[in-house]
């Protein structure tokens, strides 16, 4: 698949949900304005847009309008935004720059930023509930919102977080630090696919079960590929701190396999849910070329 032609997609889909996002948001000029503000700021600051990407690249996949995904592309990325802004807080991973900026609370306040991600939280489910784009029915409404919820709570990213920061300064194992990020990050990656195959109505089960396959491997692909960044991205490059897992002692794959293992490990999970996607046909080659992009990211 084309390389240039494939970037320039994933650039226009970043820019639709960049669009979306900004239409979802409160304007800024609402009271209460600090609050609005602060929402637009972390959400609105740039980003890879993973997760959106997700939703659309499935759609495509599985011929679905990009017009009938752009509520949970946009809703997904609310859920990401508010969790970086509540992890990048003092209480939580102490973190004083996100993509490339200060993070919300250093730009506003503590209390700010925790209602900001309060409110983006509600904001995403929100947009799902109200959204009225034709061809997706209530049910398939209520069951992106149940996979949603399911992949934002203590089953999935928030109980994540927590083993996190349980986990700081101790020793785990491999299978200890995949569940935690299974949860962690996987969860939401994991969501991304599958809401955009629930607006499939006629989907089988074996394609349904081949993209959650798929999604759960470039979940762990991708954390991975955090990991390492944090070694040797440069923080310039990456956006945010590099070293701040070894400086704060968190269990990662480069320090449970060593950094070649890790390396090794990711290309595994890459070429496994390439192999997952062997059923859905020649169409799901974006989601392959996707899978590629982020094992080899370099933000």
């Amino acid at each position: 698949m084309n390389a240039a032609a494939m970037e320039a997609r994933m650039r226009a889909y970043q820019s639709r949900v960049q669009a979306v996002l900004a239409a979802a948001l409160p304007a800024a000029d609402l009271a209460p304005q600090r609050l609005h503000a602060a929402q637009r700021y972390a959400v609105l600051g740039g980003g890879k847009r993973l997760r959106p990407l997700l939703v659309y690249f499935t759609g495509e996949a599985l011929n679905i309008s990009a017009a009938l995904l752009d509520a949970p592309a946009a809703a997904v990325e609310l859920i990401h935004s508010y969790s970086l802004v509540h992890d990048d807080l003092p209480a939580m991973d102490d973190d004083d720059l996100r993509r490339g900026q200060p993070t919300t609370h250093r730009a506003f306040d503590e209390a700010t930023a925790i209602l900001a991600g309060d409110a983006l939280q509600v904001l995403a489910f929100s947009l799902l509930s109200r959204d009225l784009t034709a061809d997706v029915g209530a049910e398939a409404r209520l069951k992106m919102i149940q996979i949603l919820a399911d992949a934002s709570g203590t089953a999935g990213m928030a109980g994540g977080q927590a083993l996190d920061l349980a986990a700081v300064g101790r020793a785990l194992t491999l299978e200890q630090l995949e569940a935690m990020h299974r949860l962690k990050t996987g969860a939401l990656i994991r969501a991304s696919v599958l809401m955009a195959a629930t607006c499939a109505p006629d989907l089988g089960a074996d394609a349904w079960d081949a993209l959650d396959g798929y999604s759960q491997d470039i979940g762990l692909a991708f954390q991975i590929q955090d990991d390492i960044l944090d070694i040797e991205g440069d923080t310039e490059e990456i956006g945010k701190t590099s070293g701040a897992d070894a400086a704060r002692a968190k269990p990662t794959y480069p320090s449970v396999l060593g950094l070649e293992a890790a390396k090794h490990r990711a290309r595994q999970l890459r070429q496994r849910a390439s192999e997952r996607l062997v059923p859905l046909g020649a169409q799901a080659g974006v989601l392959d070329w996707l899978a590629s992009y982020v094992i080899e990211r370099r933000v």
